[in-house]
């Protein structure tokens, strides 16, 4: 017959077994990903061909070029463009939600940078103009977003 305390200590044993375990296989992942990295030649990571304007986007990254006008096609300046999106939290952990703020220049536009393709939502607040918001999905390596302001609804 079996005692507590054995079965206790098995239990025990077992659980600290299984966590060596995984800390073990994590460590070799992660030496075998650094190794990779550092065995790349300087001639390959440092190619003269590339310039910082034409660098290739990352798969699964996108950059947006959001143009703001109103109902006339005349750019609207100085609004305020919020950008959304949601990265991954990590392993047991939930997305997290994004944000970058920007404001548009004198002709409407503002360039974002790289952020994950996917569901994206842009909002636009200019002052006299009605509040815009609405979710994209992005499947693009780039992609422009055209958006025209209403003017705000009549008050008595």
């Amino acid at each position: 017959m079996k005692s507590i305390a054995h079965s206790k200590f098995r239990a025990r044993f077992g659980a600290a077994m299984l966590l060596i375990a995984l800390f073990g296989a994590t460590a070799v992942a992660f030496a075998q990903g650094n190794n990779s990295t550092q065995s790349a030649t300087p001639a390959q990571s440092n190619s003269p061909d590339k310039s910082a304007d034409s660098k290739a986007v990352d798969p699964g990254m996108t950059r947006l070029r959001i143009r703001v006008t109103d109902a006339n096609d005349k750019p609207v300046g100085n609004a305020s463009v919020y950008v959304r999106y949601y990265t991954s939290g990590g392993f047991l952990h939930h997305d997290k939600l994004e944000e970058l703020n920007f404001k548009t220049n004198e002709d409407g536009s503002v360039k974002v940078p790289e952020i994950p393709q996917g569901k994206i939502l842009i909002q636009v607040i200019a002052k006299g103009w009605h509040t815009y918001g609405k979710w994209y999905e992005i499947a693009q390596s780039e992609q422009a977003v055209p958006i025209k302001l209403e003017p705000p609804p009549h008050w008595y």
